[in-house]
């Protein structure tokens, strides 16, 4: 079966109009860092992912979920009190294996959450993309939804939905609306590109400049399939 269609949001609808449907498979792509992270804890043996749009719903959730880790950040730190950041790297096997994670992040959370009246929701990032893509050909409808970066445009999670509607569409799948189109125009071209376009981009220089630590998260980020799995939420 060929893919069917796929649309692409530029950031997360801040009202119901456009916001993924019950019909469609929805994929959340914070590549710097939310989506990446979740994808190596999910890939680490997490055993499911809630999704908090502010600290206190994640605190809230966790006395619903006692045995939970918090998980998240403001302003790229980890939020005080909390057990996890938003680094691919603390997040290990001997921290996640069979755990849930309320995860409360800037920005990925908010797509994550805007993504819920989907069929589904996977995670996508560069670190994962052609086994994302492999999930994705079965799909009759599918939405990217690009957390940004405080509902504004964030070039790294556009080339990433474009690289995806680029392999999309070379399997038959066939693009709706201007932002599928400006997204597609946007796609790296292999890992090199990828490479330069996260940590060139305006949020890789912010989480470089502060501190090693960082710059080796957006090292991991700009990565291109690197993992070989796509994981719904």
């Amino acid at each position: 079966m060929a893919p069917g269609r796929v649309r692409v949001l530029l950031a997360p609808p801040r009202s119901s109009a456009g916001r993924p449907r019950a019909d469609e498979c929805a994929v959340v792509v914070d590549v710097l860092r939310a989506t990446t992270t979740l994808t190596v804890a999910l890939g680490h043996g997490a055993s499911r992912v809630l999704a908090a749009a502010t600290p206190e719903e994640a605190a809230a959730l966790r006395t619903a979920h006692p045995e939970a880790l918090l998980c998240g950040e403001r302003g790229g730190l980890k939020i005080e009190g909390f057990d996890l950041g938003n680094s691919p790297f603390e997040y290990p096997v001997t921290a996640v294996t069979g755990r849930t994670l309320v995860f409360a992040s800037t920005n990925g959370s908010q797509a994550l959450l805007a993504s819920r009246a989907a069929a589904r929701r996977l995670l996508g990032a560069f670190v994962n993309l052609s086994a994302l893509v492999e999930r994705l050909t079965q799909e009759r409808a599918v939405v990217i939804v690009c957390a940004g970066s405080s509902g504004r445009f964030a070039i790294e999670d556009v080339g990433c939905a474009g690289l995806v509607c680029e392999r999309l569409v070379e399997r038959g799948a066939t693009l709706e609306g201007p932002e599928s189109t400006l997204a597609r125009a946007l796609a790296p071209r292999d890992a090199r590109e990828v490479r330069a376009l996260v940590q060139g981009s305006s949020h890789g220089r912010d989480l470089r400049a502060m501190g090693a630590d960082y710059a080796r998260d957006v090292e991991f980020c700009a990565e291109l399939d690197v993992l070989d799995r796509a994981f719904e939420i």
